[in-house]
């Protein structure tokens, strides 16, 4: 029997056919309803209306404020849970790990639903309180997404190297600041980028506590259910734009901080 034998070109195949059918004509067809109107002619209208629409520009603002108070709550609470799992010698520390990420297994809606519950017995009426609220629901949706890459990135760093600076006088808090803490950056950048934005979009944590529509994600499904899919495409396509700037930029960090440029 002949070997079947597949070239590199052979193997990309199938990833490209989905590349084409399920990125790029999805990507175009957005594209295409952004910049015409409802005959189809072309119009910059849509893009105009971004800018001069103050509901517009007031939910992208809420939406960032969101997801950077998200991101930094999601910081402050899974650095120092990382940092423990990771230096502490605690037996199957794994286990521990694997708690803070069950919750992930169990259905989004179940959670959110019990959240909620959660939240109307202690506060009783939970529409007092809509950001502070959103937050809330936010960090426990993405914590875990903030806890795998900094638990990844502390359990990966040389101990050698805290030993070295303990040996040359520094103090705990120093070593923490100077050695751990920068060696830390990549990790720190890829939770931030899972954090901050999905968080920009996730509409589904406040339709399920507000049934409101505060932020992007929900904005763009709105016009999409009224059948507006010219400005619906727009606000879509230019926050895909804001999202690649901001992949753009934390990479190039992240790249910065690997090759050790960064880290005086």
């Amino acid at each position: 029997m002949t070997k079947l034998r597949l070239n590199r070109k052979q193997l990309c195949i199938p990833y490209a056919v989905f590349l084409i059918l399920f990125v790029i004509l999805p990507l175009l067809v957005i594209i295409y309803y952004a910049f015409t109107d409802g005959t189809g002619a072309f119009t910059l209208s849509n893009l105009a209306g971004f800018f001069t629409n103050t509901n517009t520009l007031g939910t992208l603002l809420y939406s960032f404020a969101i997801a950077i108070v998200t991101t930094i709550v999601c910081l402050v609470i899974a650095y120092p849970v990382a940092y423990i799992l990771a230096k502490s010698n605690i037996k199957k520390k794994y286990v521990l790990l694997m708690l803070f990420v069950m919750p992930m297994w169990i259905n989004f809606t179940l959670r959110i639903t019990a959240l909620k519950e959660i939240l109307t017995v202690i506060e009783g009426n939970i529409s007092m309180y809509p950001f502070i609220n959103t937050v809330i629901g936010m960090t426990y949706d993405f914590l875990p997404f903030m806890i795998l890459p900094l638990y990844t990135s502390l359990s990966k760093l040389d101990g050698s190297l805290s030993e070295a600076a303990a040996d040359l006088g520094a103090n705990g808090f120093t070593v923490f600041m100077r050695v751990t803490l920068p060696l830390s950056v990549p990790g720190i950048i890829s939770g931030v980028t899972m954090v901050l934005l999905p968080s920009m979009t996730n509409y589904v944590v406040l339709d399920m506590l507000y049934n409101s529509t505060y932020i992007m994600g929900s904005l763009i499904g709105s016009y999409f259910s009224a059948y507006d899919w010219n400005n619906g495409s727009m606000i879509s396509l230019i926050l895909l734009i804001i999202i690649f700037i901001v992949t753009l930029v934390t990479n190039r960090f992240s790249n910065e901080d690997s090759s050790g440029r960064t880290l005086l």
